[in-house]
C-alpha cells in the first residue's frame, strides 16, 4: 500500500468512526417525554424508582422533566432542561431553588429566572396527586 492509498483508507475510515455516534443515536429511541405530546404523565409514587418523592424536598427526573416534592401534598413539575444552554438543572432543596451546574443559572420552583445567563423560565406543568398516582400535564 502506498502512501496516498494509506490516507486515503484512513481518511474514510476516520470519517465513518466519527459519524457512527450521531448515526446510532438519530436511531434510537428517546425516554424523554413532555407532558402534553400524548396524554399526561403518570407516576406510581410507590414505586422505588421514585423513593426520593417520598420525602419533602426529595426530586427526581422523569423524562425531561424534574419532580420536586415541595411539601406534604404538594408536588413540582418542570423542564430540567436549563434554558441558557439545555445542561439539567438540579434542585437546591437547602434555598428551595433548581440550579443548573453549567454556567450557575437559578430558577425558583415556579420555573421563573432568578440569576442568568438564561433568560427564559423553566416550563412548569400540572401537577395532581389521587391515592398514590401522580399525574403530571
Amino acid at each position: 500500500m502506498n502512501r496516498k492509498e494509506f490516507f486515503s483508507k484512513a481518511f474514510v475510515g476516520g470519517s465513518l468512526l466519527f459519524l457512527a455516534p450521531a448515526v446510532f443515536n438519530a436511531c434510537t429511541k428517546t425516554a424523554d417525554v413532555t407532558p402534553g405530546t400524548g396524554g399526561p404523565t403518570t407516576i406510581d409514587l410507590t414505586s422505588s424508582s421514585f423513593a426520593s418523592l417520598k420525602t419533602v424536598g426529595g426530586y427526581v427526573y422523569s423524562g425531561n422533566m424534574i419532580i420536586i416534592r415541595s411539601s406534604a401534598t404538594n408536588y413540582i413539575a418542570l423542564s430540567k432542561i436549563c434554558t441558557h444552554q439545555s445542561c439539567t438543572v438540579g434542585y437546591d432543596s437547602s434555598v428551595n431553588r433548581l440550579v443548573c451546574p453549567c454556567h450557575g443559572s437559578m430558577f425558583s420552583t415556579n420555573g421563573s429566572v432568578l440569576q442568568g445567563p438564561a433568560n427564559n423560565s423553566l416550563t412548569m406543568y400540572t401537577a395532581t396527586v389521587n391515592g398514590t398516582t401522580l399525574t403530571i400535564s
